[in-house]
């Protein structure tokens, strides 16, 4: 799928591999466990005036790689599909204020952020 969560001793860090980091211009975010306000798992509209700034999104295909700002926020969107993604809302973080992106078993890696999060 291009996307894999690893886990440091600050925070959880979003990797993104091949094809998916070239689109995205970006092969990781880091999120510093004190930066996440919630982690949850839903489907994903992404508002259609959406400013990508860089990044790659065809909207008719449901295609968003990359950073995105809308309503003076900023979101990292990566995600293909129309199917249930994490969503992580930041507060503090040094950029972004969402992170949504589509990865296998999005309720377990939730789960896993918000074990972690609590160690």
């Amino acid at each position: 799928m291009g996307r894999e969560v690893h886990f440091d001793d600050e925070g959880v860090v979003l990797k993104l591999n091949g094809v998916t980091g070239f689109f995205a211009l970006k092969l990781a975010l880091k999120m510093p466990f004190h930066t996440i306000k919630s982690v949850y798992v839903d489907y994903f509209d992404a508002p259609r005036w959406m400013l990508r700034m860089p990044g790659t999104s065809v909207s008719s295909l449901n295609i968003f790689e990359g950073s995105f700002k809308y309503a003076d926020e900023w979101y990292f969107l990566s995600y293909e599909n129309r199917v249930p993604l994490v969503m992580i809302e930041l507060e503090g973080h040094e950029k972004y204020k969402y992170v949504v992106f589509e990865i296998d078993d999005p309720t377990k890696i939730a789960s896993d952020i918000r074990k972690h999060m609590r160690d």
